[in-house]
């Protein structure tokens, strides 16, 4: 279990919101905390703390008019920490390479594998064709529905008729190199991670899987480590004090 730094951009800023919020009518979003830093500095932050596997992760769609200014604050945070970070948000076949060649690690991708609310499996050959495998993320970010967790896209507003599962994150694994999964329900919110879910990811065992959503404190994180069993790893947004929550960075960068 190791922690994995993030970067989320909205509007341009560096900012901590609330998952489930998002609406890209008007970019709007309830936010927790908006940065006067830019995203190089955070990047530089986690570089300088050998923190790798963090993700960046770009808010508006790209249509919005703040789209490009979110842009270059990503693309600037990767020329800080060139191979450092992920890096997610719009990304395609058609643009997977562009990024990677501007230092990202791995390219993250939800929407254009699962456009239309369907399971699209030859846009993930054609990512896979393009920057292999090993270059990327597959977000498998979810909202429970009844008792099941759908996958969700378009910053999350989106659901997909497919059911987050052991099952299919075996089939999927042999198609990329790690998951990262937001619990969009806790997301944003502080308020405690999502068991439920937690106990579905920790079933799976074959590739690295990061977990996003509702760590708040220093005893949820034990928490979490105990419910887990150590084998996910953790991304703590709005409850660090880097973003004006109370958990202390400099004890977290250090696990």
């Amino acid at each position: 279990m190791k922690f994995r730094p993030c970067i989320d951009i909205h509007n341009g800023k560096v900012k901590q919101i609330v998952g489930g919020s998002l609406k890209d009518e008007g970019n709007e979003a309830v936010t927790n905390f908006s940065s006067e830093q830019s995203a190089a500095w955070y990047a530089q932050l986690y570089k300088r703390d050998g923190l790798k596997g963090g993700h960046i992760i770009l808010l508006n769609s790209k249509e919005s008019a703040y789209f490009e200014a979110s842009k270059q604050q990503a693309l600037s945070a990767l020329r800080a920490y060139p191979g450092g970070m992920q890096i997610g948000g719009g990304i395609t076949q058609e643009n997977a390479a562009d990024y990677i060649e501007a230092g990202a690690s791995h390219v993250i991708v939800t929407s254009y594998v699962f456009s239309g609310g369907k399971f699209h499996q030859e846009n993930l050959e054609k990512l896979v064709k393009k920057i292999g495998k090993r270059r990327l993320v597959l977000d498998l970010s979810c909202r429970r529905k009844g008792k099941d967790y759908y996958i969700v896209t378009d910053r999350w507003q989106k659901f997909t008729d497919v059911i987050l599962s052991e099952q299919v994150l075996y089939r999927l694994a042999g198609s990329c190199d790690e998951f990262l999964v937001h619990g969009v329900d806790v997301e944003g919110k502080a308020a405690g991670f999502d068991r439920e879910l937690v106990h579905i990811l920790k079933e799976y065992t074959s590739c690295p899987v990061t977990y996003a959503g509702g760590i708040a404190s220093m005893e949820e994180l034990k928490e979490f480590e105990k419910e887990c069993e150590g084998r996910l790893d953790f991304t703590i947004g709005s409850a660090l004090d880097l973003f004006g929550g109370k958990v202390p960075y400099h004890i977290i960068a250090k696990l």
